[in-house]
């Protein structure tokens, strides 16, 4: 049963097993910061739901195993003495399991059934098959057996409380061979032609092929690189529900959504391999816009928030993937990607600007994706340097739109604007050596030992040197072995796991780099990437990390951050540090 592995092996405490399409993992991550004892198959339909609970048994005993557990992208095996637990994926929707000196149970995660709630378990005579009925999802889990032995049924048709599943054995130096399919209502009797050993080889070439595909410049000096493909790769699920388009979730522990800032950065880093993905990611908050313009808070499966809205980063974010993207759009692709960028750039000019203010604001931390940066101690309801600062690129970048598009008066609006807004910033929020916060309803003015007060830098080239040179002092303060600390350490608010009270955090790493070098400051620019690569290396891909140890918290397997190290990566494998990206064909193309 020996298969040759292929590819990045990987704790699943720390990266779901999954694949490119799949709506559901193996993994012992059953909740938020929640580790059972077993693997799972966890699905994120209609939220993250456990739903199977896959557990190895001794076969002499029939008390349950503790073997070591392996994974790479292709393959994920239990191993202990003389047995074997071996599971692959055949296609986005079906896992295959074979066990040789070990039997399986396979139970329902939830032990309670109510007329609302929990997992329903019966043999269908039709399909010849055990199915596991989730209330939670939604969805059937149908189980085939197609060698071995079913030793043990339990809970069949059981209502209530009671524990409902099957085990599987083989007879002695045998194996035992099964299908796990997570379907709608029925399809036709599983069948297939394929052997394990080819779902398994099938599975490593395709993830192999992503990752010569967004990452072809990898080597041992860039050693996560294939590691990050991993994880973005795993965490894309089919379109589905009011998921429009193939989508790279957050991660497929609990942070399962996409967030509409979070996808500027997947959307960038895949954009040279697989542009169609890439454009994917960029457009699919697009696709929930509402009637005021705004960009939904975040988009899953089963449901679109608007409580919040996140910043307004997707005018920076075009203009690196029009640079990124070989191929030009079609005059109507760039129209309704400029359409749209419009609309959420006059939602912030009107809905959240108030009478007479230059400036927009945000109405919680949550807006600016900063959920409890210091900077909104004071005051929620707050005009910040940040928001101003990715205002004014959008706008740029609608000029650069409508010149292209040829309508010369639109240009000259978003032009005129861009000057007026980055002049009020510098009036009104430039105080002496820093920018400060406003509180839209005092007018108070005050400054926080946050790095989002520092976020103007990204305006990089537009700003005058005296206050890119200011910033960029500052910055240097929040520079700690690992890298940019979200709260200065010496801060009578820092938290070593305090959210965006300290941690360091992939997006804004990436957003300062790349201020930084755009305005001249290359050597801490260059200190920040190298840092922060060398944190992913050695700590991986977590949601953020500790600012003083480098340790990975909350989720461990975030897209943003795997798609944030790619980024640096490859552009100090490629020596083009200036950009995160230029078009490899030398033009400016355009986005489709």
């Amino acid at each position: 049963m020996t298969v040759a592995r292929s590819g990045p092996a990987f704790s699943v405490h720390d990266i779901p097993f999954s694949t490119h399409g799949s709506w559901f993992d193996i993994s012992p991550v059953v909740a938020e910061q929640t580790y059972a004892d077993d693997l799972h198959l966890v699905s994120h339909q209609n939220g993250m739901h456990p739903v199977l609970r896959l557990m190895p048994l001794d076969p002499a005993t029939g008390a349950r195993a503790d073997p070591r557990i392996e994974a790479t992208p292709g393959l994920l095996s239990w191993t202990g003495g003389t047995g074997r637990i071996d599971l692959a994926y055949e296609s986005p929707d079906t896992v295959r399991l074979r066990g040789t000196g070990l039997d399986l149970s396979v139970r329902a995660a939830a032990q309670t059934l109510t007329p609302f709630s929990g997992t329903y378990f019966f043999h269908d005579p039709a399909a010849d098959a055990h199915v596991f009925t989730s209330y939670e999802t939604g969805r059937r889990y149908r189980v085939t057996v197609l060698s071995g032995t079913l030793a043990a049924t339990t809970g069949t048709q059981t209502l209530g409380s009671a524990d409902r599943g099957l085990t599987l054995t083989a007879q002695q130096g045998g194996a035992w061979d099964i299908a796990i399919e997570e379907l709608d209502t029925a399809r036709p009797r599983y069948t297939t032609a394929a052997t394990f050993d080819t779902l398994v080889h099938r599975a490593q070439r395709a993830f192999t092929d992503f990752a010569d595909t967004v990452a072809p410049w990898r080597s041992p000096a860039t050693p996560a690189a294939e590691l990050a493909a991993y994880v973005i790769w795993s965490a894309t699920v089919r379109p589905a529900g009011l998921v429009t388009r193939p989508a790279v979730l957050m991660s497929k522990h609990w942070m399962d959504k996409v967030w509409s800032w979070d996808h500027c950065f997947n959307a960038l880093a895949l954009a040279r391999g697989c542009p169609e993905l890439a454009l994917d990611q960029f457009s699919l908050p697009f696709d929930h816009q509402d009637d005021s313009g705004a960009l939904p808070d975040s988009v899953t499966h089963s449901e679109v928030l608007h409580n919040f809205v996140k910043p307004p980063i997707h005018g920076w974010t075009l203009g690196h993937l029009r640079r990124r993207l070989a191929t030009p759009p079609t005059g109507t692709e760039l129209t309704e990607t400029y359409d749209r960028l419009a609309r959420w750039t006059d939602f912030w000019l009107t809905a959240r600007r108030a009478p007479g203010d230059p400036l927009a604001h945000y109405q919680h931390g949550n807006d600016s994706g900063w959920d409890n940066a210091t900077t909104f101690d004071p005051e929620r309801v707050v005009v910040t340097a940040d928001l101003a600062a990715f205002l004014i690129l959008q706008m740029r970048e609608l000029a650069d739109l409508a010149t292209e598009l040829e309508r010369p008066s639109d240009a000259r609006r978003w032009s005129r604007a861009a000057q007026e807004m980055q002049a009020a910033l510098l009036d009104r929020l430039w105080d002496q050596d820093r920018f400060v916060a406003r509180g839209v309803g005092t007018g108070d003015t005050w400054s926080s030992a946050s790095l989002l007060d520092l976020m103007p830098i990204v305006l990089g080239e537009h700003l005058p040197d005296h206050v890119s040179s200011a910033l960029a002092d500052r910055i240097k303060a929040h520079l700690t072995p690992y890298g940019l600390a979200t709260e200065l350490t010496d801060s009578p608010h820092y938290l070593a796991d305090g959210y965006w009270r300290g941690p360091i955090w992939a997006p804004a790493t990436v957003l300062i780099h790349d201020g930084l070098r755009r305005a001249g400051h290359h050597r801490p620019a260059d200190d920040i990437s190298a840092r922060f690569r060398a944190l992913c290396e050695t700590h991986g891909f977590a949601e953020n990390f500790d600012a003083l140890t480098g340790q990975g918290l909350r989720d461990r397997a975030y897209t943003w951050t795997a798609a944030c190290y790619l980024l640096l990566a490859e552009a100090h494998a490629r020596g083009d540090d200036d950009r995160l990206g230029r078009s490899t064909t030398g033009v400016t193309p355009g986005i489709r």
